[in-house]
């Protein structure tokens, strides 16, 4: 039986705006729901930002209606363990069926564009790593897209 190893996908996307503007709307942590595909995301904590910040977020065709209908999604829960505003945020995922950590890195390209770099590195089955890679990869590259459609003018 193959053992479980980490596993890492990772995306960029450019944004039309100042780093600082981007970073504002990513440590909007509620409103990434807007633009990450069919998920719902809140603080869990009373803490807005900052290392510490727990955060859950669940991914499903009715993420709107959650807890409701759990079985047909994943909650993935959060904890921020860098936050260096505005370049840097990373988190470890706590929850049972998702392990492993995320990166939001910021990088200003120019006055008026940042590249936001999205990396997960996630602890599963070698196998069904292969088998979901592909559909995590297409549903983030989506979701990226929706994010930096937020600076269109």
């Amino acid at each position: 039986m193959e053992r479980q190893s980490k596993n890492t996908l990772a995306i960029t996307v450019h944004c039309a705006a100042p780093i600082e503007k981007v970073w504002a709307e990513i440590e909007n942590w509620s409103a990434q729901g807007d633009w990450m595909l069919s998920t719902t995301v809140w603080l869990t904590s009373e803490q807005r930002t900052g290392v510490g910040t727990t955060i859950a977020a669940f991914t499903g065709p009715f993420h709107r209606r959650y807890p409701s209908f759990s079985a047909l999604g994943l909650l993935d829960t959060m904890t921020v363990t860098v936050w260096e505003p505005p370049t840097r945020c990373e988190v470890i995922h706590t929850g049972a069926p998702l392990k492993g950590s995320g990166t939001f890195l910021l990088e200003a390209t120019g006055p008026d564009s940042t590249a936001f770099h999205w990396s997960e590195t996630i602890d599963i089955h070698r196998a069904l790593f292969l088998i979901g890679a592909p559909f995590i990869w297409l549903g983030v590259k989506i979701s990226l897209w929706r994010f930096s459609r937020l600076f269109k003018n």
